[in-house]
């Protein structure tokens, strides 16, 4: 009884202000129509969309920019290593952060431009300034999704009035992003793993004439795999690789 009490409570606090602004006792929460024939929202109730935005912060950052990618061929790396734990995944997660961060610039700031700024400055209403805004991400979006899934996902979704890629809404785009970068983080990471599968079947191979069937072969090439790495820069190849493949 005490959750259910809980669960009614709850559904009351998030209920009371539009009841309480349609009784007329809290005019702060409004949605009015513009001259224009758009829609105004009260400060109230945009900072209340914006705290509820925030809640899908984590989703947006992971299936929308270029994270995923980043994370994926950075934790085939790790195994193409033969390291389980080292990097930690804190530290892989820190690294794919800060370097989407670093990639997404320049979207963000054409982003804040176009959208944010006018909105802040009081230039476009809430609305207008989301339209604005969303367009340079879509762009980047669209620059690295494969038209062969965008298609597959306008199919599926039932689509037949688009006319262009830009036309695509962000429900059928988002898929398609992730899912294009799902592959291409996948053949990198292929790359990737050749040239230490390469080192684990010459040392078994070794071993093996050798008659030491009983040693793994997977602890004697690690250090030669973790040399070879150290060697070529490999971090400095990989950061550089990424970034490179989103035309940095």
């Amino acid at each position: 009884m005490k959750w259910l009490a809980g669960v009614l409570t709850g559904l009351l606090l998030c209920g009371s202000p539009l009841a309480l602004a349609d009784a007329g006792i809290l005019p702060a929460v409004t949605v009015t129509q513009t001259p224009e024939g758009g829609t105004q929202y009260s400060v109230t109730l945009q900072i209340l969309l914006l705290m509820t935005a925030l809640s899908f912060l984590p989703a947006a950052v992971i299936m929308l920019t270029s994270f995923t990618r980043i994370i994926v061929v950075l934790s085939i790396l790790r195994q193409a290593i033969g390291l389980q734990q080292t990097p930690s995944n804190q530290v892989l997660i820190g690294l794919s952060l800060f370097l989407t961060l670093f990639i997404m610039a320049p979207v963000f700031e054409r982003i804040y431009a176009a959208g944010v700024k006018p909105y802040m400055d009081e230039q476009v209403t809430l609305q207008q300034g989301y339209e604005q805004g969303k367009v340079p991400l879509k762009d980047f979006m669209l620059a690295q999704t494969r038209l062969t899934d965008l298609s597959t996902f306008i199919d599926i979704a039932g689509y037949q009035d688009i006319a262009e890629p830009a036309d695509t809404p962000m429900s059928v785009l988002v898929p398609a992003f992730v899912t294009s970068e799902l592959k291409t983080a996948f053949q990198i990471g292929f790359m990737l793993f050749i040239p230490f599968l390469v080192i684990d079947l010459v040392v078994a191979s070794i071993l093996m004439a050798m008659g030491m069937m009983m040693l793994s072969p997977m602890i004697v090439s690690l250090p030669f795999k973790i040399m070879l790495f150290v060697l070529v820069d490999g971090w400095s190849l990989v950061m550089g690789t990424l970034a490179n493949s989103f035309g940095i």
